[in-house]
């Protein structure tokens, strides 16, 4: 009861005051962030915007003045897809584990700890596992390396946003589905997942946009290549970051840079229009249901 006096007490222009700091510190954390997005994308246009045209997406890379980037841009596609493959599967069942069937055991609070860990692991660190554990077995570097440590990255990604998104399901649809006659396994594939299906994709998204402009894994596994990526389980295999990273940092000629600026303005445009679309067409289904 002291309390609430105390709280009803309290000046009503301290509190105004209070409101008015925040919503201005966070109108400057917006402005903020939108002016650093804004000069880091008309940097990468301004720079990159030349450089890009038909025969500079198509051809291959090399040290002639008319090649390209057609090579990395398959490369990354393969090896971001191939990385899909490999930790979606498995991060989709870990979610649904833990949110519908072992919430609070032991082993699902150690696969959260693990998840939360390996969520916080600089990439460089994944590429340098996963290169003791297949490169240098192998011999070679190769695409399907870079897939491995990519999948790494991806797999605490989805499993964590899987399971906040599925717990996110009133608990009254999976009531309904038991009180049908319907299995938990049933309930849980064809009602749960069909309603917490946007926030799926949207994490997966997520997972996609953060490893597509990894570098540092890629430089200790899949490595770069000026050859389309027809060697990819035994080869090093082109890609987007790499090149991005050997021309814009490692050449001397003006010609290469603007190059690498191009490649960055490609990805870029890529993983935004990813973004965008996906959203825009979750959106349309939202309403039309």
């Amino acid at each position: 009861m002291t309390g609430m006096q105390n709280l009803r007490r309290r000046p009503l222009g301290g509190r105004r005051l209070l409101d008015a700091l925040f919503r201005l510190a966070s109108l400057i954390a917006l402005l903020t962030a939108l002016a650093g997005m804004l000069w880091i994308v008309g940097t990468v246009i301004r720079r990159g915007a030349d450089a890009v045209n038909w025969n500079f997406l198509t051809a291959a890379s090399g040290p002639l003045a008319d090649s390209g980037i057609g090579n990395a841009i398959l490369g990354s596609v393969l090896i971001t897809l191939v990385a899909a493959l490999i930790a979606l599967p498995p991060a989709l069942a870990g979610g649904c584990y833990l949110a519908e069937f072992g919430r609070r055991g032991r082993v699902a609070e150690t696969i959260r700890f693990s998840a939360n860990v390996l969520m916080g692991m600089p990439s460089v660190l994944v590429g340098l596992f996963v290169y003791a554990l297949l490169v240098k077995p192998m011999g070679c570097s190769s695409g399907l390396a870079g897939s491995v440590a990519l999948a790494i990255i991806m797999f605490p990604v989805v499993l964590r946003t899987t399971e906040d998104m599925l717990r996110m399901v009133p608990d009254s649809l999976r009531e309904a589905g038991l009180a049908l006659g319907l299995t938990r396994t049933r309930v849980t594939l064809g009602v749960i997942f069909r309603a917490a299906r946007s926030g799926l994709v949207t994490g997966i998204l997520l997972a996609l946009a953060r490893v597509s402009g990894e570098t540092a894994p890629l430089l200790f596994t899949a490595q770069w290549s000026d050859n389309w990526p027809q060697d990819f389980c035994s080869g090093p295999t082109a890609n987007l970051p790499v090149l991005i990273t050997e021309y814009t940092t490692n050449s001397p000629y003006e010609e290469i840079q603007q190059a690498g600026w191009g490649a960055a303005l490609v990805i870029m445009a890529a993983v935004l229009a990813l973004n965008i679309g996906c959203r825009l067409l979750l959106r349309e289904r939202h309403h039309e249901r």
